[in-house]
């Protein structure tokens, strides 16, 4: 009796398909790659032909340029031989999935990226029963639980209003974090104007032009100092304290990332407001996918690795981690 999974071969660049010379998310450029998502750390460019969602390859064009794009929509499949890969929602960013491999009997859920809460740009993720689960692990210990996203977002509303000659600062990265904060803010009933850095505009274009709603968007670049004030302001954690910081009225100064869970981090970036604000899985929602999906085995792609597989082992889960190289922790 062959090895469970025996078809698939995790490399250190990704993980290979043989049976249907494909590659899931390769760090290196691929004659034939799916991909889970946008983020630089799973979509590279320079591959030869790339099978991904309509948004993430939309995602890819707007990064990379042009690709040679194969549509896979969320619930649709496509056959590479015998094996047939669908693409399933994973609720990470926009156009994010799961892909889904079934061959000689087997199924195998690569999960990319994901998170089980709510999130108004995204499309929730989607449990899918399997032998094999291959998951991330960025937050992979029993110290990272993610409060409500709804008290977050109550702590900019409450900072603005008791500041009203200042603004609040927002740190969030370009393609996910900040249209899902915006998203939020605007679903918690804040409707007035929301002032963004113009290395956010393209993406929350994108975003947009795929049917999320973030309301009125007015660049802060150029703006006056005065206008901003008793306003929000969102940009990416790099310009948090840099010289353009400085054109915005009294900033006060937030970032949202499930690092913020670690106050050194906070701290190391002059963050004054830290906002436990994460488009990963946290440690509960980690655990509770595996008792729900039931899979025979567990292969931990990158982050907490040892904690995970140490606590499938408890439940006498099959695990291991694969170490895939160039996954960063660092868009969340």
């Amino acid at each position: 009796m062959s090895q469970l999974g025996a078809w698939i071969e995790p490399h250190p660049q990704g993980i290979y398909v043989p049976a249907a010379d494909i590659w899931i998310d390769p760090s290196q450029p691929k004659p034939r790659a799916l991909v889970t998502h946008g983020h630089a750390d799973h979509a590279r460019g320079g591959h030869g032909e790339v099978w991904a969602t309509p948004e993430t390859l939309a995602i890819m064009e707007a990064r990379y340029g042009e690709q040679t794009a194969r549509p896979v929509a969320h619930g649709e499949s496509v056959s590479f031989g015998d094996v047939e890969a669908r693409f399933v929602p994973a609720g990470h960013v926009l156009g994010s999935a799961q892909i889904v491999l079934d061959h000689a009997g087997e199924r195998v859920v690569v999960s990319g990226d994901y998170k089980r809460r709510p999130d108004p740009t995204c499309a929730p993720f989607e449990p899918v029963p399997c032998d094999i689960f291959i998951t991330e692990a960025t937050f992979g210990l029993p110290v990272f639980r993610h409060p409500d996203t709804r008290d977050e977002i109550g702590k900019v509303l409450e900072t603005l209003v008791a500041n009203p000659e200042r603004c609040v600062l927002v740190g969030a990265y370009a393609l996910g974090k900040a249209q899902r904060v915006i998203a939020e803010l605007r679903a918690a009933g804040h409707a007035a104007p929301i002032y963004i850095h113009g290395a956010l505009q393209r993406l929350c274009d994108l975003y947009r032009d795929h049917g999320v709603e973030l309301g009125e968007l007015r660049p802060a670049t150029d703006t006056p100092k005065e206008e901003m004030r008793g306003h929000i302001v969102i940009a990416p954690p790099g310009a948090l304290n840099d010289r353009w910081s400085r054109r915005l009225p009294e900033p006060i100064t937030a970032m949202a990332s499930g690092w913020m869970r670690v106050r050194q981090r906070a701290r190391q970036r002059n963050v004054e407001l830290p906002l436990i604000i994460s488009d990963h899985a946290d440690w509960d929602e980690l655990t509770a996918t595996l008792e729900e999906l039931r899979p025979k085995e567990v292969w931990v792609t990158h982050g907490r690795e040892d904690a995970l597989v140490h606590w499938c082992g408890t439940r006498q889960i099959k695990a291991r981690a694969l170490a895939l190289i160039g996954r960063e922790d660092e868009d969340e």
